[in-house]
């Protein structure tokens, strides 16, 4: 009999003790609170804009040249590209030139060109194009000094 008594205390007292475990399972606190957090925005690096066009043979008479390209996007996404404008930075005559070449010896037009449009992450991505660049025939000017001159142009996104 004593074995039936002590294994019946064993059964109440399992019984008991898992009672206890999943009360204490199901048993919590509320509360109240707050806290902050910071998210970061990221900041984006500039697009390199490469002139992909060959523009050669400029000379009085000549047809004006397109000028088109594309774009380096060192960027992790894509950017927003609405504009590329043109401009003559400069004129190099070339050795043993005779007179004066500058700036003012060609003409640039339609040098703000739209893109609107996002442009990929990489290198050699999306496109430009659609100023033209000329040699500005000055006909009562001698223009000999810009013989063999190299015209360097910029360009600007926006």
């Amino acid at each position: 009999m004593r074995s039936s008594r002590t294994r019946k205390v064993f059964i109440v007292v399992g019984a008991f003790v898992l009672a206890m475990v999943g009360s204490i399972a199901f048993a919590y606190w509320t509360s109240d609170g707050s806290g902050t957090g910071y998210a970061d925005t990221g900041d984006t690096r500039p697009v390199v804009i490469e002139q992909t066009s060959v523009v050669s043979d400029l000379r009085p008479g000549g047809a004006p040249q397109t000028l088109s390209g594309r774009f380096d996007n060192p960027n992790a996404g894509p950017v927003f590209i609405g504009t590329v404008t043109a401009s003559i930075d400069g004129v190099t005559t070339a050795a043993g030139a005779v007179g004066e070449c500058t700036a003012d010896d060609y003409v640039l037009s339609g040098a703000e060109m739209t893109v609107n449009s996002e442009i990929a992450a990489g290198d050699d991505v999306g496109t430009w194009s659609g100023a033209r660049l000329a040699f500005d025939n000055k006909a009562t000017v001698d223009q000999d000094g810009c013989k063999g001159a190299t015209v360097t142009l910029a360009y600007t996104a926006r």
